[in-house]
């Protein structure tokens, strides 16, 4: 959102990759709205329903299309591209479709290459968009022989192409993910990706991916690549070699098994000085991708128990670029995380554990103080700095949010806005599922840090009032608050937008305190799952899931006693620490009786449990129960170094609908959040092999092998034309699910579920809205087809399980 900091990005050289004749569309028909997607998990599109009811008629100009029960019909209008060759719309939020056609004098294996859209249907099979036109997408797919339909689900600007490859399968550069040579400091074995692309139909295995730079050669064992499908893959490479800056050569030669050599491309990596910003690469916990963050070094080198302060970007932005904005400080080190993507996840969902991954990365590397902890960021950074720093407010000795919004309910930005709220009771629950974003509700998490606000009063992108809106909630309670609106300022004026010395002087000025220096807590959170603890208090369940829980207590070490109220709280976790060894310490919460703990040790934990209206002492809850380290909602099995798991047991038609479906989720995710995710039937599956690790499964009871071994004892169950929750059942075939459920014996995965009763509920399920960062998705959502036209009506139930993982009506609308 700053496009100066944009001019920053950390630019790798690439050779053209998808040579070398393309057919470009420039004439087609289009319609407007008739589709609408957003954070929300209801959505509608009557283009869809209608294909997936075998119901949509062939596009023709001026054709009368249905456009739902409610909507007035629409018709087809002819389009034609500008000499860009680009479709052009009225603008975000038109809802409208490109109808294009291509005729084939026989069934070929290509690349579609499409800028500007956010989904594509190919001959009816649901494929990944580039709705910020990053032009770097291309979806192998497979033409057949005579006329092929293609339905643009459109963003923006939209152009597409088509690209006959003289290669079936290749290197593509132009997404590389790779850190900078360090010279002195990262110059060794260090680790890129970039993406092959498999336009045959076989799936490819024991590739080999050999790079050679300054004389040096690794060579890398590379993953499957599905068949007409892509991955981003890591390589090795060895930079001992070199010793100057500059710009440094790197070949790549992709081998087969048996050492023929398949493809070959050239990257240009940049070696850099160890005093100026640069990029270095880590695996991902969440999916085992390479991933990458940005560093402004300290000046004259790293000091261990300087400062370290962590900078998150805005929409469109490179952590480079964001690294680069601000000159190097003398008193600490400044670490860029990723989003996963410039855009990715607004710093929820996957951006908020990208976030904590190179939070907890820095640490280890650069060993700061831990006391001298900041947080900041800009514009869409403005907002994760809101959100990371109320949710993770233990962390930290400031913040300071520039040109930031507070919520995704009052700004929206690319994904739209969250419903503020809902007279429904089924949206209710909907929305309640996205709680943990609405900053505003956690504000009383702001007061144990010092918090400094800047906007430029003449902001048109994210209006200053959003910045005066905090002020006045802060105003009320927080005594340690600075705010600044810069004169004429608009949303980017300069380096100072975020590098502001004041600003910097704010955190000089502010040191964490130590645990044992606060003896009172006020902590909220919307679930254990995502932030549980707050110094030596946590929340490790709740009486109902992702409502508000609170707690408010006080510890008094001399007289031996904590007291105070709680809020939504099932089961709490209290550290005596400070209270020494062989003490009496008299526990008294929400005015019930008191209890007495005699410690045993200065590291004593007490565990305490909400029973029949009473407080008692307790033991933490099994593993096997909700708590911190698994509370759900449906997105929590896409993490974990995740496996996406498709029926193999089905029908012809329901088997590729599984893998197709697979593919689509593997594509978003590859687009939206850098990912890489293994695509496994369901009897490669099992427990033992993918131990730990979550799962997205796709199909039903009747159509994937997998279900047995993940889902015996869920209350869910899905098989063709029957749906059935705890003591209700549903049937059809038309009926979709979305539901998560404990891995078996595992520690902390979860498998999420997308599950049909025949094609038509499968297809209701296709639309993957929980990528889109802080969309609420519970437990559990069941609904029909009719939804993508009938909207909430459609809802079946929708709900939350309870501690023990059981269907809890009062957690539940049905």
């Amino acid at each position: 959102m700053y496009p100066r900091i944009m001019l920053l990005f950390f630019i790798v050289y690439c050779q053209t990759s998808v040579a070398q004749t393309s057919y470009v569309f420039t004439k087609g028909l289009y319609i407007e709205g008739v589709h609408h997607y957003g954070r929300e998990a209801i959505y509608s599109d009557s283009l869809a329903y209608q294909l997936y009811s075998k119901k949509l008629a062939q596009p023709t100009v001026g054709k009368s299309f249905w456009n739902g029960a409610i909507n007035p019909s629409k018709s087809w209008k002819e389009i034609t591209a500008n000499k860009q060759n680009i479709f052009e719309s009225k603008g975000f939020g038109t809802g409208g479709y490109i109808y294009l056609t291509y005729r084939s004098a026989e069934s070929k294996n290509v690349l579609l290459h499409i800028k500007g859209n956010s989904a594509v249907y190919v001959n009816g099979v649901l494929h990944a968009g580039d709705p910020y036109a990053a032009g770097w997408l291309y979806i192998p797919i497979r033409l057949k022989k005579g006329e092929n339909e293609f339905y643009v689900r459109q963003y923006f600007q939209t152009a597409a192409s088509l690209i006959f490859q003289e290669k079936p399968v290749g290197i593509l550069t132009a997404d590389s993910t790779v850190p900078h040579i360090v010279l002195n400091l990262q110059n060794g074995i260090l680790h890129g990706a970039v993406v092959i692309m498999n336009t045959s139909l076989k799936d490819l295995n024991q590739l080999r991916l050999e790079t050679f730079i300054a004389g040096k050669k690794m060579s890398t064992l590379l993953p499957a690549i599905p068949a007409l499908g892509s991955r981003k893959v890591i390589f090795s490479f060895d930079a001992s070699n070199i010793n100057k800056i500059g710009i440094q050569e790197c070949l790549l030669t992709l081998y087969e098994p048996k050492k023929k050599i398949i493809d070959e491309k050239k990257i240009l990596i940049e070696s850099v000085d160890a005093s100026v910003p640069y990029s270095s690469t880590f695996i991902s916990d969440i999916d085992s991708s390479l991933q990458y963050f940005s560093v402004t070094p300290q000046v004259n080198g790293v000091k261990e128990n300087a400062a370290l302060f962590l900078s998150v970007h805005g929409a469109g932005v490179e952590a480079i670029g964001q690294a680069k904005a601000y000159l190097s400080k003398d008193w600490g080190t400044l670490v860029a995380a990723t989003n996963r993507r410039p855009r990715g996840f607004n710093w929820e969902d996957w951006g908020r554990l990208d976030a904590l991954e190179v939070l907890s990365i820095a640490k280890e590397k650069f060993k700061p103080d831990p006391n001298r902890i900041y947080l900041t960021g800009h514009s869409m950074g403005g907002h994760g700095t809101w959100f990371l720093g109320a949710t993770y407010s233990g962390n930290w000795a400031a913040i300071a949010p520039c040109s930031g919004y507070p919520t995704l309910k009052s700004y929206g930005s690319a994904d739209g806005l969250i419903p503020e709220s809902s007279k429904n009771k089924f949206e209710q629950l909907l929305l309640r599922a996205g709680n943990q974003s609405d900053v505003i509700k956690l504000a009383n998490n702001y007061i144990p840090f010092g918090v400094y606000v800047l906007h430029g009063d003449a902001d048109k992108v994210v209006s200053v009032n959003y910045a005066r809106q905090m002020k006045n909630v802060l105003a009320p309670f927080h005594s340690d608050y600075s705010y600044y609106e810069y004169p004429g300022g608009e949303h980017w004026f300069g380096n100072e937008s975020v590098d502001w010395k004041p600003l910097f002087d704010f955190f000089k000025w502010h040191t964490r305190l130590k645990d044992s220096a606060v003896n009172q807590i006020d902590f909220t959170t919307a679930s254990p799952g995502i932030s549980a603890e707050y110094r030596w208090a946590a929340v490790i369940q709740q009486i109902h899931p992702l409502q508000y829980s609170r707690i408010q207590i006080n510890r008094d070490p001399t007289a031996k006693k904590i007291a105070g109220t709680t809020q939504n709280c099932k089961v709490i976790k209290i550290a005596l620490t400070q209270f020494g060894i062989n003490s009496l310490v008299t526990i008294q919460l929400d005015n019930t009786n008191p209890l007495v703990y005699k410690t045993v040790s200065t590291t004593d934990t007490m565990v305490l449990a909400l029973e029949q209206g009473n407080w008692v002492i307790s033991k933490l809850p099994s593993l096997n129960q909700k708590g911190p380290h698994r509370y759900g909602t449906f997105k929590d099995g896409f993490r974990n170094k995740m496996v996406y798991v498709y029926g193999t047991i089905g029908s012809q038609q329901e088997n590729e609908w599984s893998l197709n479906k697979a593919k689509y989720d593997a594509e978003t995710w590859y687009y939206r959040g850098n990912g890489a995710v293994e695509i496994i039937t369901d009897k490669a599956y099992s427990i033992e092999k993918y131990k730990d690790r979550g799962v997205v499964l796709y199909g039903n009871n009747t159509t994937n092998a997998a279900w047995s071994v993940l889902l015996s004892e869920c209350p869910i169950s899905v098989e063709r034309n029957k749906i059935s929750v705890g003591q209700n059942s549903w049937i059809g075939e038309d009926l979709g699910a979305y539901f998560v459920w404990p891995i078996p014996g595992a520690s902390k995965a979860s498998v999420s579920v997308v599950a049909g009763t025949g094609i038509k509920g499968m297809n209701a399920v296709l639309a993957n809205q929980y990528f889109a960062g802080a969309s609420g998705f519970p437990d559990f959502m069941i609904f029909s087809l009719d939804m993508l036209h009938a909207g909430v009506a459609a809802i079946k139930t929708v709900g939350f399980f309870d501690n023990d993982w059981k269907i809890c009506k009062e957690d539940q609308e049905e």
